[in-house]
């Protein structure tokens, strides 16, 4: 592999050991890896939590390398020898201690508790016998907290952890593990009456089990996991209640989000508070497996009593820790297919979802723990920073309509208002705190080889490239990515690395061997699942470069507007843009993008966000700032005279004045070292804008107003039908063996052999990223019924014209 531009050695990155098919076996390969100055723990924000900043860092930690957590040895148990070794998992499992537990009197302590109570008075003013009424009530409570946890179970759950250990094994080549983020969690845990809550991504149904594992055999104790949309059979429910599974009693998501006198709600709220009382670690998944970067309704549900326990004093604070999960292939696609589907989700599926998935390999997993941050602080500068917030930014409508700026303000949404009420605020303090925590998760989750990869087939070299070519790109992005601070899931020889998520990738690519050349040539397939499935990998680089991809596309839209002007395609580096212009664009594309889409901090203000994007491309190497007294072809700052102001009518009596008048300009420059960066980072961002601009026709061809969920059900089936997926998911008919490696005449196959494809479509999370950017920037309004948000399609764009000047401003931003 490359070297860093350090050139030095960076600790903590520990040899691996990876298995490769290379002749449809599994054969043992030794990786020596190189030394990287790799990130060790992604911070905390210093503008929520400053104190958290330096409250465990990584200066102070003793272990610094990785480790595979399913990787089981003699050395983690305290015994030794021939015997030991061969049934050392079952010992390693058996000396696993299960620190803490919920108190035997759970149902006495959740009746007491004074928002039950007051729930039970309320109804029972209406009933004329108290006594018999409590007695009901008391009955109500129990089958509530039924239907939320059951109790541990420890000879099922150690019989369970060795099956799991087992099949992890089995499933993943690794399970990689950082050390000094794990001293950090483990230090943290020593807080005394300080809870431990994980708020973790959602890539996979496996992520519960996966991480439930981690914690138990890593000294954390069993966790209480939460179960989000998935429908359980009741056997696999009171299976997955005795491994430590958490679910939502029925109707808690209505009753949050409406009155909060309602008993499941006011149970669950109990129910929470206990289990911190308790010091059991807590994880919530934020999002859904299906709709990545969207924060979900059961985590707005699970995050809500946090913050009243932190508020109400029931426990003097709580530490969140966020989580990132990263799978060379996510299992979800090849062995949990009906995990959405209508029919609960049966113990005998999940049986033969794991033998399914015992017959191939999902290459490396990857679990990451962020610094933990302190919830009492995020909630006292969240109220400081709330009654210090600046003027709001215009809004976008108008910017896409062409007209001046109507009476629409920001100001007059709920988040801006002056009075709210406490429902509301409670709303608003759930929303910015799981979405701050996604962001985290998010940005500390690591690239894996396939994204990288991926990514380069996808953006850089669409149609066919050859090896040794795909093998330097390999290194310039993965130099550039260890550049930004952000971690890569792998290590070892970069010809090994390459080969290994080819391999992944094999359904969507055929190889062939150059014989004269000694090299390989690797073609992508043109088809719409190709597409779809490249840019589900791909979609890892889009937190690492969003600054940059949001950059090029600013600059793409400015090099539109010049198009009629210059007639002919000018020099790049004859062009000047200016501050001003570059502002308006990046603005303009922050605005129409969801923040955590784009892996930003949604604590940080748009124009922040914009001045970041301009730094960070002229750091990297595409805009340099224009030398002054310099002229360039098509001056993009002197187009609109009525905003610049001329020379004549400054006032240079004071040196400083010259410099506050004088604007910045840049131009565009290509780096020597990174051929093709403004194009790559323009890429980057198309199948998000591309299924924006898909979308418009759908606001045109159904009928309004809809529910939010029918929407969405209904965009994705539009989308898909644009494809031509049928209903096996595959273009044209039923499935074919897409594997199947044919020779085309001028080259040999590297190998023959089938792999069946799995049906795929447009991701849930770009349909739900889609609807909530058209909500954000007023194509759609969203209003409160029975049935749930309806979604009005405003009245600008229920005519074709409004549709058209939308589609215009989505397709200046893409690369075509």
């Amino acid at each position: 592999m490359a070297r860093g531009r350090s050139g030095a050695a960076a600790p903590g990155c520990a040899e691996m050991k990876a298995w490769f098919s290379e002749s449809g076996q599994r054969v043992e390969v030794f990786i020596p890896s190189r030394r990287w100055f790799r990130p060790l723990l992604r911070r905390c924000c210093q503008a929520c939590t400053p104190r958290s900043w330096d409250g465990f860092y990584h200066a102070r930690l003793s272990a610094l390398g990785f480790r595979s957590a399913t990787w089981v040895t003699e050395e983690d148990t305290r015994f030794r020898g021939w015997l030991v070794r061969r049934i050392c998992c079952i010992l390693a499992v058996g000396s696993w201690k299960v620190l803490t537990d919920t108190p035997r009197d759970l149902l006495e302590r959740v009746c007491s508790n004074k928002r039950v109570q007051d729930v039970a008075a309320s109804q029972a003013r209406s009933c004329r016998r108290d006594s018999e009424f409590q007695q009901q009530c008391k009955e109500k409570v129990l089958g509530i907290l039924a239907r939320i946890q059951a109790p541990l179970c420890l000879p099922v759950l150690r019989l369970c952890c060795w099956a799991l250990l087992r099949f992890l094994s089995r499933l993943f080549l690794s399970v990689q593990l950082h050390r000094g983020q794990l001293e950090t969690v483990l230090r943290a845990a020593r807080t005394p009456g300080v809870p431990l809550v994980f708020l973790s991504t959602h890539k996979s149904q496996v992520d519960g089990l996966l991480l439930s594992f981690l914690l138990f055999s890593q000294g954390l104790g069993v966790p209480r996991v939460t179960v989000g949309n998935l429908t359980c059979s009741p056997r696999l429910r009171a299976l997955l209640g005795c491994l430590g599974a958490v679910f939502l009693p029925t109707r808690v998501e209505q009753a949050l989000s409406g009155q909060d006198g309602e008993l499941p709600a006011a149970v669950l709220t109990s129910y929470v508070e206990e289990v911190l009382r308790s010091q059991q670690p807590l994880v919530i998944f934020l999002e859904e497996p299906c709709a990545l970067w969207h924060l979900s309704s059961p985590a707005r549900a699970w995050l809500a009593p946090l913050c009243r326990a932190v508020q109400d004093g029931a426990v003097p604070d709580i530490l969140l820790v966020p989580v990132g999960i990263a799978y060379d292939q996510t299992p979800d696609r090849f062995c949990m297919n009906g995990a959405h589907s209508a029919q609960p989700l049966g113990l005998g599926a999940c049986l033969w979802a794991v033998c399914r998935a015992l017959c191939r390999c999902f290459g490396c997993a990857r679990v990451d723990l962020a610094q933990p941050f302190s919830l009492q602080e995020f909630v006292a500068q969240s109220l400081i920073c709330r009654s210090t917030m600046g003027k709001p930014l215009e809004e976008l409508l108008p910017t896409i309509l062409g007209v001046l700026q109507p009476d629409y303000s920001r100001a007059d949404g709920p988040e801006h208002g002056m009075t709210t009420s406490s429902e509301a605020e409670e709303e608003m303090m759930v929303t910015k705190l799981g979405l701050h925590a996604l962001s985290d998760a998010i940005a500390c989750s690591a690239v894996t080889a396939v994204g990288i990869t991926a990514a380069l087939l996808l953006h850089k070299h669409r149609k066919c490239v050859r090896l040794s070519q795909l093998m330097a790109d390999f290194a310039w992005l993965l130099e550039e990515t260890l550049l930004r601070q952000h971690d890569v899931s792998f290590s070892g020889q970069l010809r090994d690395l390459v080969l290994h998520s080819l391999a992944l990738l094999r359904a969507h690519l055929t190889l062939y061997h150059l014989a004269p050349l000694g090299d390989v040539m690797v073609v992508v397939k043109d088809s719409a699942e190709t597409q779809q499935e490249l840019s589900r990998h791909s979609a890892q680089l889009v937190p690492v470069f969003a600054s940059e991809a949001v950059g090029a596309c600013a600059i793409r839209a400015l090099l539109l507007e010049l198009l009629p002007f210059v007639g002919e395609a000018p020099c790049p580096s004859s062009i000047t843009f200016s501050e001003d212009e570059l502002h308006r664009k990046i603005l303009a594309l922050l605005q129409l993008l969801p923040p955590n889409l784009l892996g930003l901090k949604p604590c940080q203000p748009l124009d922040c966000q914009s001045q970041d994007v301009l730094d960070k491309l002229t750091l990297c190497g595409l805009l340099e700032a224009e030398e002054e007294g310099e002229r360039y072809l098509c001056d993009v700052s002197s187009w609109r005279c009525g905003r610049t102001l001329h020379w004549t009518d400054l006032d240079f009596s004071d040196s400083d004045s010259d410099d506050s008048h004088r604007k910045r300009c840049f131009r565009i420059r290509e780096p020597k070292d990174s051929p093709g960066f403004l194009l790559f980072f323009c890429h980057l961002l198309s199948p998000v804008l591309a299924t924006y601009v898909r979308a418009v026709a759908f606001l045109e061809q159904h009928s309004w107003p809809q529910t939010e969920a029918m929407c969405a059900c209904a965009l994705q089936q539009f989308l898909a039908e644009e494809d031509g997926l049928g209903e096996w998911g595959h273009v044209g008919g039923p499935p074919t063996p897409a594997g199947l490696w044919v020779e085309q005449g001028w080259g040999a196959p590297l190998r023959m052999s089938v792999f069946p494809e799995c049906p795929t479509r447009t991701p849930r999370s770009l349909v739900l990223s889609t609807l909530q950017s058209f909500k954000n920037i007023g194509v759609l309004k969203e209003t409160q019924s029975p049935l749930g948000p309806l979604l009005h399609l405003v009245q600008p764009f229920s005519s074709s014209e409004g549709q058209g000047k939308l589609r215009a401003f989505l397709e200046q931003f893409m690369q075509l």
